[in-house]
């Protein structure tokens, strides 16, 4: 397998040749499984690893890919800035058009080759779009210094009290 120097696989494990299937007609199908480990889907997306098994299918209108990936995304808490590893179940079900229309999302190239990555990186980024945290009561950073309130306290979040909830802060004694 190449690996980049960063020791992260090249998403070409992603592009899988269906040629086979095209030829084969409509009603065929084929099965494989991914195993993968530290995968670089694209710029801006890695993934820790690919696990799971997905069924190709050839139709009529192209190849029908069914199947459900584990994964996890390796990135940075939203509120704290720790590295965190999220998993994630990615249930996959998309036709991949053949012979490639003017307009269609994804397509197998005329090549027969079918590119994963960017329904993959589609899918994993829907399922974490609602922010990594690294643990459900993360205290976040502080404004002033930057002190990691999971980690450390600071005396600034006593000091600075907005003055519109100064009256507040009768309460506390």
């Amino acid at each position: 397998m190449n690996e980049l120097p960063n020791s992260y696989v090249s998403n070409r494990v992603l592009k899988i040749n269906v040629g086979f299937l095209l030829s084969a007609g409509p009603g065929h199908s084929h099965d494989t499984a991914f195993d993968v480990p530290l995968l670089r889907v694209s710029d801006d997306l890695m993934l820790d690893f690919v696990r799971g098994p997905i069924r190709l299918s050839r139709t009529a209108a192209g190849i029908l890919v069914q199947g459900h990936l584990e994964t996890a995304i390796k990135s940075e808490c939203y509120r704290c800035l720790d590295p965190v590893t999220y998993p994630v179940t990615v249930r996959v079900e998309e036709l991949f058009a053949y012979p490639t229309p003017t307009v269609a999302e994804f397509s197998v190239h005329e090549d027969g080759i079918l590119d994963l990555a960017p329904l993959l990186r589609a899918e994993v980024l829907i399922a974490s779009s609602s922010g990594l945290l690294c643990r459900p009561d993360c205290k976040g950073l502080c404004p002033n210094c930057g002190a990691n309130w999971n980690h450390t306290t600071c005396t600034c979040a006593m000091d600075d009290i907005d003055p519109r909830l100064a009256g507040l802060k009768k309460f506390l004694e």
